[in-house]
């Protein structure tokens, strides 16, 4: 992932990362640690998160938090006592690696309080947002920044004056696990505009096969639709209820869809969170030619036993 600070002018200059869950997926890993600070490759998967925005524009990160998550908040502080042993070792390149959590933007803590949902996590953020439009990237979701995305969201968002929610293409095979949109097209072939969202419909009823990614960019109006929902699906708040309000017309504006065609890393499983480490091992510029090796070799290993049997 690189680090390229954008210089677009646009109105929203925020990001709220809601980071409250528990990870029950990762136990026992996750046990003493919260999920977002597994590491992909050698940086938390968070950092990744933060950097995406930051590379974005948005230089307001707010983090929402649950019980035990100290941790996170202790990695983008800085850590005087180790900076000073680097810098005294002379050792620049593990300095540089460490200020740079601290430095990629202004973090900002809150904790959920209740863990009632996504759409509660993303309410909570309303006293730090106030009356303006903001990103919300999920740490489940890593996206390429080779691959940007959220450049796209806040420039459709700009020009149509529209909620914005990220889609991409999955197997029809694969759409009962997801946010399914009900769209129609517009004039450009990765834009589409959503008229509704089906909570991970079978395939039978899926509208589409257009799955909601981890990437929104809400104008602030979200909030009192937040407000007034009921809890949904597993007793909770549903971001999702919320942005279909939105698409059915009962709110200021529409709903478009960025459609990504990039990579993207599902960090929250564990076999795409391993394949992640992998992908991502391969392309890093210190460890890409060792990885790629070893891949190679195992590949061929794994042929022969499995051959073999």
């Amino acid at each position: 992932m690189t680090e390229l600070q954008n210089t677009r002018s646009s109105g929203v200059t925020k990001a709220v990362i809601p980071a409250a869950g528990l990870g029950t997926r990762f136990l026992p890993a996750t046990k003493a640690m919260p999920k977002e600070m597994l590491p992909i490759v050698d940086k938390p998967a968070i950092q990744y998160v933060v950097e995406e925005a930051a590379g974005a524009g948005l230089d307001d990160v707010l983090i929402i938090t649950g019980r035990n998550k100290g941790n996170l908040s202790n990695h983008f502080d800085g850590v005087p006592e180790l900076e000073l042993t680097l810098e005294r070792k002379g050792d620049e390149s593990k300095l540089s690696k460490v200020q740079e959590s601290s430095e990629i933007a202004e973090v900002h803590f809150l904790r959920q309080g209740q863990p009632q949902g996504l759409g509660h996590a993303v309410g909570r953020a309303r006293r730090h947002v106030g009356d303006e439009s903001f990103a919300v990237l999920l740490g489940d979701d890593l996206i390429d920044a080779r691959d940007p995305l959220l450049d796209r969201m806040i420039a459709e968002h700009d020009s149509r004056g529209a909620t914005v929610i990220a889609l991409m293409e999955v197997p029809w095979e694969s759409i009962h696990l997801y946010g399914c949109a009900v769209v129609e097209e517009t004039d450009d072939a990765d834009v589409v505009k959503v008229t509704g969202l089906v909570e991970k419909p079978s395939r039978e009823e899926a509208p589409s096969n257009l799955a909601v990614i981890g990437r929104y960019v809400l104008r602030p109006e979200i909030f009192d639709i937040l407000d007034g929902l009921e809890p949904g699906r597993g007793g909770e708040i549903q971001l999702t209820d919320a942005l279909n309000h939105l698409a059915e017309g009962q709110g200021e504006s529409p709903v478009y869809g960025v459609v990504f065609r990039g990579r993207r890393y599902d960090t929250g499983d564990r076999a795409d969170w391993i394949k992640a480490n992998v992908l991502l091992g391969v392309d890093h510029d210190e460890l890409g030619d060792e990885i790629t090796s070893w891949v190679l070799d195992f590949a061929e290993q794994l042929r022969a036993r499995t051959n073999g049997s």
